[in-house]
């Protein structure tokens, strides 16, 4: 189905929904962390911008930075990018199958090289199956999807950086459904505190930090700093806490 000038809104809004790389309300941040995280040079990914109806950005990695450009969607003209502008949805499709070279106002080159993807794959860091049996029947798939995110969780020892002095201080961790919470040691039973992932944004590398292993959690009122002992540990804890937020996404 193409986009034309007198289809619907909606017949709109679900053609764009088959665009593998259309991340919805994906916010600025997030996607730079993605980009950051996940992406490579030249990766892009196109999501709603806060500008209103029609308006949308498409972020673009360009060497360790993120950029974003506007696109709007007319209701006559199709879609409008920089200079050009697209009759149908196909149109624009190719446009960037081609690999367009993009100039921003502060004169960096970017080509649009591959598209980063809306799916995001379940980490591959459990254990295999060994026994399995029922425990309660007569349970439907729907009884069991709400509570699906509880099926991973993870422990173990982090160092965490403070929030107001700077120093850095281990701590024991445990992931459970959507809570993250870190005790002083292992053996306390009170946590210190406890992270909501619900209003987490974002989990990404961290390379700012005079530390190895290093990994972060964005919060609307704080980045949390961390770091494992090991590159494979940071892996493991940051795939899991992305699955976890791709679960909280897909709910919303």
């Amino acid at each position: 189905m193409s986009f034309y000038s007198d289809a619907s809104s909606d017949e709109l809004s679900d053609e764009l929904e088959t665009l593998g790389w259309y991340h919805y309300d994906l916010s600025r941040h997030a996607a730079e962390a993605l980009l950051l995280s996940n992406g490579s040079d030249g990766s892009y990914l196109l999501r709603n911008s806060n500008d209103g109806p029609g308006c949308f950005a498409l972020s673009v990695r360009a060497k360790d930075s993120v950029k974003h450009f506007h696109v709007t969607r007319k209701d006559k003209d199709g879609y409008v990018f920089g200079f050009n502008t697209f009759a149908t949805l196909r149109d624009f499709i190719n446009h960037f199958a081609n690999q367009p070279l993009l100039g921003s106002d502060a004169g960096t080159l970017i080509v649009l090289k591959c598209p980063y993807p809306w799916r995001v794959e379940e980490p591959s860091i459990y254990e295999s199956v060994r026994v399995h049996t029922a425990i309660q029947t007569g349970r439907t798939e729907n009884d069991l999807v709400p509570n699906a995110p509880s099926l991973g969780t993870k422990e173990g020892y982090l160092v965490k950086q403070g929030a107001f002095v700077k120093n850095w201080k281990q701590r024991w961790f445990t992931l459970n459904r959507y809570e993250l919470k870190y005790f002083k040691d292992k053996v306390c039973e009170e946590p210190i505190r406890t992270l909501d992932l619900r209003a987490c944004s974002a989990v990404q590398f961290d390379y700012s930090q005079d530390r190895v292993n290093c990994f972060c959690l964005v919060f609307p009122e704080r980045t949390f700093y961390l770091c494992a002992k090991t590159g494979v540990e940071a892996d493991e804890w940051i795939k899991i806490l992305r699955w976890k937020l791709s679960h909280i996404r897909k709910g919303q």
